[in-house]
């Protein structure tokens, strides 16, 4: 029996940025896996549990962390679809369709006014709010006529 380590026993002294994994495969909860971490911009320890290579698990896991993100603003931290109520699944696709439009709209006005007016960074060194944040509130001023100067 291998002896149990906290993922941060292995991998505490990651720089940002960097990737690295177990030389040989392991058993994550009883199953064998190649476990894969890297520390994020801001720091924090992710590890990835896989069957895939290396350099794939970086791939993959890029993607799926914008969609991760998307399906967050589409979600609580953003639209709240879920607070809407809607079961039938015909009504469920429309609702859908127009959030996923209104979040491409402020996407792409975040994007616009980024290029513009920077969003502001804090002292740890993340910005203030998301683009999708920012282009949403310009397009809530602009709808009630109160753009700034």
């Amino acid at each position: 029996m291998v002896d149990e380590l906290r993922v941060d026993a292995w991998f505490g002294d990651l720089k940002v940025g960097e990737v690295r994994c177990m030389a040989e495969k392991t058993y994550v909860y009883g199953e064998v896996m190649q476990v894969v971490a890297t520390r994020s911009p801001a720091g924090d320890l992710v590890a990835i549990a896989t069957d895939f290579s290396v350099w794939d698990t970086c791939v993959l896991y890029r993607a799926r962390w914008s969609v991760e993100c998307t399906f967050a603003s589409l979600k609580v931290r953003g639209f709240d679809v879920e607070r809407s109520g809607i079961t039938r699944p015909d009504r469920l696709e429309g609702l859908c369709g127009l959030v996923v439009l209104a979040w491409i709209s402020c996407l792409r006005v975040g994007v616009w006014l980024q290029a513009q007016v920077p969003i502001k960074v804090k002292a740890h060194g993340c910005p203030s709010m998301s683009l999708v944040r920012y282009g949403a509130e310009w397009l809530c001023h602009a709808l009630r006529w109160n753009l700034p100067e």
